[in-house]
């Protein structure tokens, strides 16, 4: 009986509580992780589609015209401009002003709008 009383350890029921808890704060903290991953999808569209229209602006400044691209084509028809994976987006130009629009694939659905006649993003 003696080695009984001197053993140490963890009962089964210890245990079992200990695992109830992290199972409820995993319950807990695993749906808002998805929720903050899509705000943050949702972030690197919107910033892409500023960093667009500056290189937009950046081009009229330089004595060019508007450009309109899509996804990828961004990247070679805007100057300094490097488009994230994931962002679509879509730049339209006319001959005073541009507008554009972007979304991420993982995002929210959210689609963030640049309007260059109404000073940014609507």
């Amino acid at each position: 009986m003696k080695a009984l009383k001197d053993s140490k350890g963890f009962t089964l029921i210890e245990l079992l509580v200990v695992v109830a808890i992290i199972g409820i704060l995993a319950a807990i903290a695993i749906p808002q992780f998805a929720i903050y991953r899509q705000k943050g999808f949702d972030a690197r569209a919107e910033s892409d589609l500023r960093n667009a229209a500056t290189a937009e602006e950046a081009l009229v400044a330089g004595g060019s015209a508007y450009a309109s691209c899509t996804n990828t084509a961004c990247n070679t028809s805007l100057l300094g401009f490097n488009l994230s994976s994931g962002v679509n987006i879509n730049m339209t130009s006319g001959t005073s002003s541009f507008s554009g629009t972007s979304s991420h694939t993982s995002g929210s659905g959210k689609t963030w709008t640049y309007l260059s006649t109404a000073g940014g993003i609507q």
